[in-house]
Order: C-alpha cells, then sequence, then structure tokens
C-alpha cells in the first residue's frame, strides 16, 4: 500500500463554547461560511434553532453535514471548501506554520 504525506498549508479554527459565542476572533471566510444561505455547501450553521446557546453546529459539505464538536478545528482546504478535524487527529497531523 503507497502512503502520502499532505504539503499544503491550510487555514484553521478551532471552535470552542466560548468562540461560538463571540466572533471576534472569528477569519474572515468563517463569518462568510456562517452568513451563507443555509443548506449550501461550504457553509457553518446551527444544527437546531431551538436548542439553547452555545448550541451545535455543523458544516455542510458536498458530501453532507459534518457536526462540529466543541474543541474541533474547522479547516479550510486549499480550493476553499470546509472540513472538521478532531482536536487529537490536527494536533498529530498539522504542524504550525509561522
Amino acid at each position: 500500500m503507497a502512503k502520502f504525506r499532505v504539503t499544503v498549508d491550510v487555514e484553521a479554527f478551532q471552535m470552542t463554547r466560548e468562540r461560538r459565542m463571540n466572533k471576534e476572533d472569528w477569519p474572515e471566510w468563517l463569518i462568510a461560511a456562517w452568513n451563507g444561505d443555509n443548506d449550501e455547501a461550504g457553509t457553518l450553521q446551527r444544527i437546531s434553532l431551538e436548542s439553547q446557546l452555545p448550541d451545535s453546529l455543523e458544516i455542510i459539505t458536498r458530501k453532507g453535514e459534518e457536526r462540529v464538536l466543541w474543541g474541533d478545528y474547522i479547516v479550510r482546504g486549499v480550493t476553499g471548501e470546509l472540513l472538521t478535524v478532531a482536536k487529537d487527529v490536527f494536533e498529530l497531523t498539522y504542524e504550525e506554520v509561522l
């Protein structure tokens, strides 16, 4: 079996309960995803409008919905697509670029 290494830079933002409620740290690309049309690929939205805040979030992708858990990273890929990466997987896989 062949092995592969990811060799591109991506942007990422760790979503926490505190950051969910205060968008001042959100990058512009995440704010744009939040303000996008509901149920459109590339958007970030609430799972249930009836739930109490801070509520659960999901990313709408071309393949369906991806739930964002507290502590997960929201990654913006090389083509602008959004995906979630669990904190432990993110820390093992990604290295900060300075």
